[in-house]
């Protein structure tokens, strides 16, 4: 049997809320072990693929604070304004970062560049073990620690932690393990998403457009290019993987219209099933579960990754400020206190989200009544739209310190 490794804090899954919990953790002597089963570098690793992530104001200086943005600043694409319109109907709403006071109102960046940058930082830190890959087959709660055993090259290894942090998707391991419930929603759509380019500059416009079948969104990127994120049945998007790249892009087109002219070009596509799930508890005996193993939401609002970070700034908060003051981070009394703080903002999103993927799919005309005129009001009364946006800035309610700029 091997020697138990024994780390202050534990992460399970190295996408970019894992990965990023690491980075910030760095601010303290803290031994940390990262745990992946993907390698990083793998084409196959579903975390850094090459989809374009939305990262809100919030998450940009979360980021900042973690010095990883100067990596990423170079290849992120700002986004200036947003398009919101419901297909064949009145509905519209216009968003621009100028006329709301901000710089920009987000940006998007590839996965992949986000996951380089991570792993380059942690990878010069001697504080962090890599882990990768490895798989999780068991753990056991005990009193003062959490005792792991992973699979890594055909062997065993045993570890033991102060605290386990579970941040290893919508089908988390950990959480299985753990017995922890989860409240799953399926919306009964297919996201099929790819690298595309239309005749016409995006002109660093997002645009979110809700059809009949489901929202399809537009974000800009570097190059003129745009990632398409075609939300629809999961059988219409069987149907549209196995589609010649011409058919592909004649179907965008036809569904997107022609503000930028016809889509010409292609990348590879991928599909990912649109589920919400919702851990049920969060947190417990010396474990914490983060990311999408927490609260996985429907990309129509583009606020799962960036609610992901704004988790992972207070958490780091809290264990940082522990730890200095000589206490035990994977104490209830700092868990229960992460779970008090973040609780509003969560709900606020998840109910956003969930809000809006109900309304956008309904046909019952008081309900496409309602929605058009509210996308109205929003588009025409300013103090609305910015209330709106400072929301979807994650720049609302009680911020986390690097949310508001301040070092950890």
């Amino acid at each position: 049997m091997s020697v138990p490794s024994e780390y202050e804090c534990l992460i399970i899954g190295a996408g970019p809320v894992g990965a990023s919990l690491a980075c910030a953790l760095l601010a303290e002597p803290l031994r940390i072990g990262l745990v992946e089963a993907v390698p990083f570098q793998a084409e196959a690793q579903p975390s850094y693929d090459d989809r374009g992530l939305v990262l809100a104001p919030a998450s940009q200086r979360i980021l900042a604070g973690l010095g990883l943005w100067q990596a990423l600043a170079a290849e992120a694409t700002p986004i200036q304004r947003i398009q919101i319109s419901d297909c064949g109907r009145f509905g519209f709403t216009r968003l621009e970062a100028a006329h709301l006071g901000v710089p920009v109102l987000g940006h998007v960046v590839v996965a992949r560049l986000l996951g380089k940058a991570l792993l380059s930082h942690l990878s010069s830190a001697d504080q962090v073990d890599l882990l990768c890959p490895a798989h999780l087959e068991r753990v056991e709660l005990e009193p003062a620690q959490v005792r792991v055993t992973l699979s890594q090259n055909g062997q065993r290894r045993h570890l033991t932690t102060r605290l386990l942090v579970a941040a290893d998707g919508g089908d988390s391991a950990v959480r299985r393990l753990l017995g922890i419930k989860t409240d799953i929603k399926d919306y009964r759509q297919t996201a099929v998403v790819a690298n595309v380019t239309p005749e016409r500059a995006h002109d660093y416009t997002a645009h979110e457009r809700f059809t009949s079948s489901g929202p399809l969104a537009l974000l800009p990127l570097a190059g003129q290019h745009c990632v398409v994120v075609w939300g629809t049945s999961t059988e219409a998007a069987r149907t549209l993987m196995t589609l010649a790249d011409e058919a592909f892009l004649t179907g965008l087109t036809e569904r997107f219209g022609r503000r930028l002219g016809r889509f010409v070009k292609a990348g590879r596509r991928r599909s990912y099933p649109l589920l919400f799930i919702r851990a049920r508890q969060q947190t417990g005996h010396r474990f914490a579960i983060l990311g999408n193993a927490a609260h996985t939401l429907h990309p129509n609002a583009a606020q799962g990754l960036n609610l992901g970070l704004r988790d992972v700034a207070m958490l780091a908060e809290l264990l940082i400020q522990t730890h200095r003051c000589g206490g035990d981070i994977g104490s209830a009394e700092v868990l229960t206190r992460y779970v008090s703080l973040r609780r509003d903002d969560q709900c606020q999103v998840i109910r956003f989200s969930d809000t809006l993927a109900r309304l956008f799919y309904n046909d019952f005309p008081p309900f496409v009544i309602g929605r058009d005129l509210a996308m109205l009001a929003i588009d025409l009364f300013p103090p609305l739209k910015r209330q709106l946006m400072r929301h979807a800035m994650g720049l609302s309610g009680r911020q986390p310190r690097l949310v508001r700029g301040l070092p950890l």
